[in-house]
């Protein structure tokens, strides 16, 4: 039985058993449906789909549009221009600081009696998810001048001033405009900006109702920090008006609020050393004078 199993007979069917299994396995291949691949009009919806969850991610995490409405920030923006706004950044804590444009909501009814265009439904779910701006959310745009602890002020047709610090505007402020306006509803103001607010002007000074003209409402002319969206980084369109909108050079200087802590010390050490220097001076004749006398 054993010589059986290891005899020429045996080791001939095993032989023949493999290529009948290959030969079946290929005929298995041959006959197998190959996939269909999907058509691009079925893939079309889930693209779609991708791409507007992303956009929606995006303007609510990331960078989104806003249109410009007047043109209370000539020149750096024009009526119409399209900005893009980082709101990234205020995710992690970060404030507004001087010079920076910043988009902001609504803070106590500055826009009522604005007129509003209504959107098509076109624009409603564009404007919803970032694609282009939302025509329904009430937001303004200007540039911050003070932030908390700071005291702006404006005399005369100006200079503006921080922190009793000047400010020089040219390469920013509407040409022919001055950096305070004369009048009697605004132009001409001295404010401490408490915390959790900015104060905010626009650029083309004689052409925006900003801070300046709100000082009646709830927040005395301020912007809670918690209405601001984000800063305006770059103008997007149209091509021709693309640029990045950078802190102007003036906002550099040290324009921060000593406090009032640090100057009293400020003051009070070369005083200090200037009394210790007299009685060390009027001290030493003496001993010695009592030294000789001994």
């Amino acid at each position: 039985m054993s010589a059986g199993s290891d005899s020429p007979a045996g080791a001939g069917s095993e032989d023949g058993g493999h290529a009948p299994q290959a030969s079946a396995d290929d005929g298995d291949e041959e006959q197998r449906p190959k996939k269909k691949q999907r058509s691009f009009w079925k893939e079309l919806p889930i693209l779609i789909g991708i791409a507007l969850v992303l956009a929606l991610l995006i303007k609510t995490f990331l960078v989104q549009a806003f249109s410009i409405p007047s043109d209370s920030m000539q020149n750096t923006l024009q009526e119409g221009d399209r900005v893009l706004v980082d709101k990234l950044t205020p995710w992690f804590g970060s404030e507004p600081e001087r010079g920076e444009v910043v988009v902001f909501h609504d803070p106590a009814g500055w826009l009522e009696g604005e007129p509003t265009l209504e959107p098509n439904p076109v624009q409603r779910v564009l404007g919803w998810i970032g694609l282009m701006p939302s025509a329904e959310e009430k937001d303004l745009i200007k540039r911050v001048i003070g932030v908390a602890g700071d005291t702006v002020e404006c005399k005369g047709t100006g200079p503006l001033k921080v922190n009793g610090k000047a400010l020089s505007e040219e390469s920013y402020v509407y040409p022919g405009n001055t950096p305070c306006t004369v009048d009697d509803t605004g132009g001409q103001f001295k404010v401490k900006v408490p915390e959790g607010k900015i104060w905010v002007m626009g650029d083309h000074r004689q052409n925006s109702l900003d801070s300046r003209y709100h000082q009646n409402d709830t927040n005395g002319g301020m912007v809670p920090v918690s209405s601001v969206v984000g800063r305006a980084i770059v103008v997007a369109w149209p091509p021709t008006r693309w640029s990045t909108l950078p802190v102007p050079d003036t906002f550099d200087q040290n324009l921060s609020a000593a406090a009032p802590g640090a100057l009293g010390l400020a003051g009070a050490v070369p005083l200090v050393l200037w009394r210790r220097r007299r009685l060390l001076a009027a001290e030493g004749p003496r001993v010695s004078g009592t030294g000789t006398a001994g």
